[in-house]
C-alpha cells in the first residue's frame, strides 16, 4: 500500500478494494467478515453495528461516511488543516505527524458544490502557506448512475489548477497505476499539499442492483469495459511474469470459497434488537462537567455579547484544545464584535479567520475534532447555515451513529440568529427557522437569553464536546446581543453577572412567583418579552410564571411539566414559526405527559421575515402574548380542580 494504518482514510462506497488492502497491513484483520457484516446489517459489525453498510474500523484508520455524495470532502480538508495546528499546539494528536489525509469519491462526485467548495478551501490555505496533506482519490468509471461523464472533463476541471497537483492512472494497466498511486501519496506526504489523483477505472453490474445498466448502455459498450477489467489486467502482469495461469485461478476460486464459507457462517448472526439498541450512540455517555474559571467571575454585569466574549475568552484560557473561527471572527473580532479581542489574546493559530463558505467552515470543524481539537466554529447568520445543513446532519450527527461512537464530533457551531434586529433587518440577518436543527437526531441545540445562562449553557456545551463528543448548535439572538434594559430605559435590568457555573444540559430556568396562576414556556426573544408581560399582567392582579427553555433540544419538559402543574395553565410563547416551530415540541410534550389544564400557543406567522417596520406584521409582539395571557387566566377549569381540564385552547389569531 501506498498509504500507511495511520493514514486517517474517508472513502466513499465504490472504495471496498481500498479496505480491504488497508486491513491487510493490520495483522488480525477480517475484511471479507466486516464488509459481508455491513451488507447483511449484523449487530457484530464492527463498525455502523448494523447500522449502515459503510467501510470504517478504528483500528484501520478508516472513518465511516454516509453516501450522501461528496460530504466527507469538506471534514477531509479539513483533517488536514488540523493535523500541523493539533501539534503547533501541543493537543494530543491521535494520527502522527507525518499523516496523510485520504479522501476517495466519484467522477460524478467532483460536480457537487460541496467537492467544488472542499477543493477549493484545500488550495486557499495551501495558497497561503498553511500544510494541507490531503490526497483526493477520483475513483473515475465514466458514469453517474446512468449519466456518463464527459471524457476528458475530470482532467479539464482538475488537471491544471493552481495548486493542485494532478497524478493520473489507468487501473487496467495495474504496473503503471501502482507507479502513480505510490508517486501521489509519497508527494503529498513529503509536500504536506493538496495532490488530486485521478483513477480512470470501469463499473460492472450498474450502479445498484435495481440499476440495470442494459437500459441505457449498449451492449457493445458494457462488453468493451470487461477488457477493461483490472482483476484480468492483474492476471496478466502475473502471466507475463512467470506465474501459471492455474495458480491465479485458484487464488481467485480461494477467495470466493472464502466469501462464501463466511456468508454461511453469518446466516444466524444477530441484527439490532430494538429501538434503545439501535438509538444507543446517540445518547450523551456522561453529564460532563468542565474546569471553572478561576477568577474573572462574579463581577461586573455583562450583556449577552460581553459576556459570551467573556466566556470564550475563559474556556480558550483552560483549554489548549479549543479553537474559534469563522467569517470575521479574528482581527475584526466578529460582525457584532463577540470574538472583540480573541485572537490577540490567544494567537491566530486558535482564533482566526476562514473562507467565505459554510460547508468548508463546518467542515473544518468536524476535521479539527478528529484531530484531537475541540472547535468552536461560527456561522455569521441563521440564514447561512441552510445552504451548509448537511455537515450537520449528514455527516457531523451521523458519525457517531454510524461508528458506534468510535468516532465522534466535538464541536460547538456558535450561530447568530433569530429576529427582532433593528436597523439592520431583512430575511437574511433575522431567521427564525430552526426546525432543521431540532430534527437532527443526537443535534444539542442551546438559546440562551441573558448573559448569565449564556456563559453556563456555553461552558456545558464545550465541556459536553471535550469529554464526551457532543456536537452542539448555540443559538445566540442578536437582538438581545447588547441589550441592557428590560422593564424602562436605563433600568439595566437585563444585564447579569457569570456565576462560573454549568448548566445540565436539558433544563430550563423558572423565574418564579408566589401562587402562579399561568405559565409562560418560552425562549430567547420570548423570555424578555414574557418577563415584560408578566410585569404588566401583575398590575392587574394576574400571577404569571415564566420559564426560559434555554435548551431547544433536548427540550426541558421535566422542568416544564413541573412548572404548568403549579400554575395549571400553560401559555406557550415561541418566536418562531407557527408551522415547525420550537413551540409544537413543547405542546406535544405536554398532552403526552398527560398535562390537562389549558393549552394555549402563540408564535411568528409563517413567512419570511421583512426589512424594516413590516417584520412587526409577521413577528410574535408583546401585544399578543399579553391578550393571549389574560385570555388563558380567565380560562375556566373543567370537570374538576386545577390541572385536571381537558381543554386545549386554539391558536387562532383575533
Amino acid at each position: 500500500m501506498a498509504t500507511r494504518p495511520t493514514d486517517p482514510a474517508l472513502l466513499h462506497y465504490r472504495s471496498g478494494a481500498f479496505y480491504v488492502a488497508r486491513a491487510d497491513q493490520v495483522p488480525g484483520s477480517t475484511p471479507v467478515r466486516d464488509v459481508l457484516q455491513g451488507l447483511m446489517a449484523l449487530a457484530d459489525e464492527p463498525i455502523a453495528g448494523g447500522r449502515h453498510k459503510v467501510f470504517g474500523h478504528p483500528n484501520l484508520g478508516v472513518i465511516p461516511q454516509t453516501s450522501t455524495i461528496a460530504s466527507h470532502l469538506p471534514r477531509a480538508v479539513g483533517l488536514a488543516l488540523a493535523l500541523h495546528r493539533a501539534y503547533r499546539l501541543g493537543v494530543d494528536c491521535p494520527w502522527p505527524r507525518d499523516a496523510v489525509v485520504v479522501c476517495s469519491f466519484g467522477d460524478a462526485s467532483v460536480n457537487h458544490s460541496t467537492a467544488a467548495g472542499a477543493i477549493n478551501t484545500a488550495l486557499n490555505a495551501a495558497f497561503r502557506g498553511l500544510p494541507v496533506p490531503v490526497l483526493l482519490v477520483c475513483e473515475d468509471n465514466g458514469w453517474g448512475i446512468s449519466v456518463p461523464t464527459p471524457p476528458g472533463w475530470v482532467a479539464a476541471a482538475y488537471g491544471s489548477r493552481p495548486g493542485l497537483d494532478y497524478v493520473a492512472a489507468d487501473g487496467s494497466d495495474p504496473v503503471a497505476a501502482w507507479t502513480a498511486v505510490t508517486e501521489a501519496a509519497d508527494r503529498v506526504r513529503a509536500t504536506r499539499r493538496p495532490v488530486f489523483l485521478h483513477l480512470r477505472t470501469v463499473r460492472f453490474l450498474g450502479h445498484a442492483g435495481s440499476d440495470a445498466e442494459v437500459a441505457y448502455r449498449r451492449a457493445r459498450e458494457i462488453e468493451a469495459d470487461y477488457d477493461r477489467d483490472p482483476l484480468l489486467a492483474t492476471a496478466r502482469v502475473l502471466v507475463d511474469a512467470g506465474v501459471e495461469p492455474a495458480g491465479i485461478v485458484a487464488s481467485y476460486e480461494a477467495i470466493r470459497r472464502e466469501v462464501d464459507v463466511e456468508t454461511e457462517r453469518l446466516r444466524d448472526a444477530p441484527r439490532l434488537r430494538d429501538a434503545a439498541e439501535v438509538m444507543a450512540p446517540l445518547t450523551l455517555r456522561s453529564e460532563p462537567v468542565g474546569d471553572r474559571p478561576s477568577d474573572g467571575v462574579g463581577a461586573d454585569p455583562m450583556t449577552l455579547a460581553e459576556s459570551i466574549n467573556a466566556t470564550l475568552d475563559q474556556i480558550l484560557s483552560l483549554d489548549q484544545r479549543v479553537i474559534v473561527f469563522g467569517e470575521d471572527v479574528g482581527v475584526k473580532g466578529g460582525v457584532y464584535g463577540v470574538t472583540g479581542g480573541l485572537a490577540r489574546r490567544h494567537g491566530a493559530a486558535r482564533v482566526f479567520d476562514t473562507v467565505l463558505d459554510e460547508q468548508s467552515i463546518l467542515g473544518l470543524g468536524l476535521g479539527a475534532g478528529l484531530a484531537g481539537l475541540v472547535p468552536v466554529p461560527e456561522i455569521q447568520y441563521l440564514a447561512y447555515l441552510h445552504n451548509a445543513e448537511d455537515q450537520l446532519r449528514g455527516e457531523g450527527a451521523t458519525l457517531p451513529f454510524f461508528s458506534r461512537g468510535a468516532f465522534r464530533n466535538p464541536m460547538v457551531v456558535r450561530v447568530a440568529g433569530l429576529a427582532y434586529q433593528k436597523g439592520f433587518g431583512g430575511h437574511f440577518h433575522n431567521d427564525n427557522a430552526v426546525a432543521v436543527l431540532r430534527d437532527i437526531p443526537g443535534l444539542v441545540v442551546a438559546c440562551p437569553a441573558r448573559a448569565d445562562d449564556a456563559a453556563a449553557l456555553l461552558r456545558s456545551c464545550v465541556a459536553a464536546a471535550a469529554t464526551d463528543g457532543a456536537l452542539s448548535v448555540f443559538l445566540e439572538p442578536i437582538a438581545l446581543y447588547h441589550r441592557r434594559d428590560l422593564y424602562a430605559d436605563g433600568d439595566g435590568e437585563w444585564l447579569a453577572a457569570d456565576c462560573g457555573e454549568h448548566v445540565p444540559i436539558g433544563t430550563a430556568r423558572t423565574y418564579p412567583v408566589d401562587d402562579p396562576q399561568l405559565t409562560m414556556i418560552t425562549f430567547g426573544n420570548g423570555v424578555v418579552m414574557s418577563l415584560r408581560v408578566a410585569r404588566r399582567l401583575a398590575e392587574v392582579g394576574i400571577t404569571a410564571e415564566v420559564v426560559d427553555l434555554r435548551w431547544l433540544a433536548p427540550l426541558p419538559m421535566a422542568d416544564v411539566l413541573a412548572a404548568v402543574r403549579r400554575s395549571g395553565r400553560a401559555l406557550v410563547v415561541d418566536e418562531t414559526r407557527r408551522t415547525g416551530g420550537v413551540g409544537e415540541g413543547v405542546v406535544t410534550g405536554l398532552v403526552e405527559a398527560g398535562f390537562k389544564g389549558p393549552i394555549l400557543r402563540v408564535a411568528s406567522e409563517d413567512s419570511f421575515i421583512p426589512l424594516g417596520p413590516a417584520a412587526a406584521h409577521v413577528l410574535l409582539s408583546e401585544e399578543e402574548i399579553e391578550k393571549s395571557a389574560r385570555e388563558l387566566a380567565g380560562a375556566p377549569f373543567l370537570g374538576g380542580p386545577r390541572g385536571s381540564s381537558p381543554l386545549i385552547k386554539g391558536e387562532e389569531r383575533p
